[in-house]
């Protein structure tokens, strides 16, 4: 099949596209790939228009599928991993008509389930004849909401190879998120590498720097913060890394810092990104800066009490299961709270996340940050407890390196905090967990705990 982005990968020939188990595979390899796919597709009646959940993961035989259903114009709905209920619940939702895999021999799986997806937006691809991408949020303080995308429009965000040096990148974010689908396509759009991890921890990810020279990390706070704590950029080599790219949550100013002290060779770099709107061009201020200042090729933005909205190009069409807040001029109501320094803005938080205590306002990023600094605390989440006095409290949950005895924990808790905050700030009540305090994506949890 001809399409404008399989020619651009065609040109790219030998070079390596992929490194899966240690193995390289060529673009010719992956372009062969995706012709097998096309022709199997063909066999199987998958068509144009069509539902179709990929259950996604960063093989070559994957891969090649996604590409394979991306450039036939099918509406693509990618799936990592998921628990059995969790997945029936996405399959449903999504009005998926058939589900493609790859069985134990990596031969193809082309599963019916019966279905015919009639959702009002999937009419609306298919007069266009654009396909289209279903991806669902992460859900951490509520539902997922399952936001659709004119693929064409996707596409169309990854232009011509650029002049210099491709690079070799980390496959860290999933193919079901935004983040993960830029990567791939805006690392194959320029000939560069995906390097492929057997699971997202410390110690994989940064022996796969060492053994396989990345020079692109993206990936996110919770994940940096986690490898800072385990110290294994110290065992393995990152002089091939030279950039680290972050986002998906907002990065604690003390995590920040120890990662610049960490890896001082490494360039820093804040992304933004939402899946109803796509990534969104961002200039880090500099490396040591949370402030960034957002591209307008594609996009523009205003600010609203506080709150950014943004008007995109590439903007969703809806959510399949909710209204989308969109305004009359096409700008979509982000929920973030931000600053705004001339023209550059720092995210501090949700709007969901906000804890209000007498009418002050405590943004939890700023207060996890400063538990961070403490000694013995590996992670920290912070939200509101209902509080008949002040309407709420702030309330933080954290794990420990080390066991320690709680009354002397929040006692060390109080008086550091009460040193770097305001009164109304620091933590009335200091809950000790084992467990982890991240989804899958490596996103802080805040729903209550």
């Amino acid at each position: 099949m001809n399409h404008p982005f399989l020619e651009v990968l065609r040109s790219f020939s030998r070079s390596e596209a992929l490194v899966f188990c240690g193995s390289a595979h060529s673009y010719a390899d992956l372009c062969e790939a995706v012709d097998f796919w096309t022709g199997e597709f063909d066999r199987q009646d998958v068509f144009p228009g069509q539902v179709i959940c990929m259950e996604a993961a960063y093989t070559p035989a994957s891969c090649a599928a996604l590409l394979a259903l991306m450039t036939r114009r099918a509406i693509v709905v990618p799936l990592a991993p998921l628990p059995t209920a969790k997945r029936a619940e996405f399959l449903d939702l999504a009005q998926v008509e058939k589900v493609v895999g790859t069985g134990p021999d990596g031969t193809p799986v082309i599963t019916p389930t019966g279905i015919a997806a009639s959702h009002p937006l999937y009419e609306r691809l298919r007069r266009t004849a654009n396909g289209g991408l279903v991806l669902f949020s992460s859900g951490t303080t509520g539902r997922s909401k399952a936001s659709v995308l004119d693929l064409s429009k996707v596409l169309g965000r990854y232009g011509a190879p650029r002049r210099g040096k491709s690079k070799r990148t980390m496959c860290f974010l999933t193919l079901d998120h935004i983040g993960g689908i830029n990567t791939f396509l805006h690392t194959l759009s320029q000939g560069g590498t995906l390097i492929t991890i057997p699971e997202r921890t410390p110690e994989a990810v940064f022996s796969a720097i060492e053994r396989d020279s990345v020079n692109v990390l993206p990936t996110s706070p919770t994940f940096l913060n986690l490898a800072l704590i385990s110290r294994a950029h110290e065992r393995y080599s990152t002089r091939s890394l030279e950039l680290i790219t972050y986002g998906t949550e907002p990065m604690p100013a003390h995590t920040l810092r120890r990662l610049q002290h960490a890896l001082p060779h490494v360039r820093l770099k804040q992304t933004y990104g939402l899946s109803e709107l796509g990534i969104v061009p961002t200039r880090s201020r500099s490396d040591d800066s949370l402030w960034l200042e957002l591209g307008k090729s594609g996009f523009d933005y205003k600010v609203i009490d506080d709150v950014l909205w943004i008007r995109s190009d590439m903007a969703m069409l809806g959510y399949l299961n909710a209204s989308a807040d969109f305004d009359e001029d096409g700008y979509f109501n982000t929920q973030d709270i931000v600053q705004v320094d001339g023209d550059y803005l720092r995210i501090l938080s949700r709007k969901s996340e906000l804890i209000n205590i007498g009418g002050e306002k405590v943004y939890p990023g700023e207060v996890e940050s400063v538990l961070l600094e403490m000694d013995n605390i590996a992670e920290a989440t912070v939200c509101g407890l209902p509080s008949p006095v002040t309407g709420m409290v702030v309330k933080a949950t954290v794990r420990l390196v080390e066991e320690e005895d709680p009354a002397q924990l929040s006692a060390r808790v109080r008086e550091h905090c009460r040193s770097r905050l305001e009164p109304y700030k620091v933590p009335l009540s200091v809950v000790v967990s084992a467990e982890h305090q991240y989804s899958d994506r490596f996103k802080k949890i805040r729903a209550p705990r």
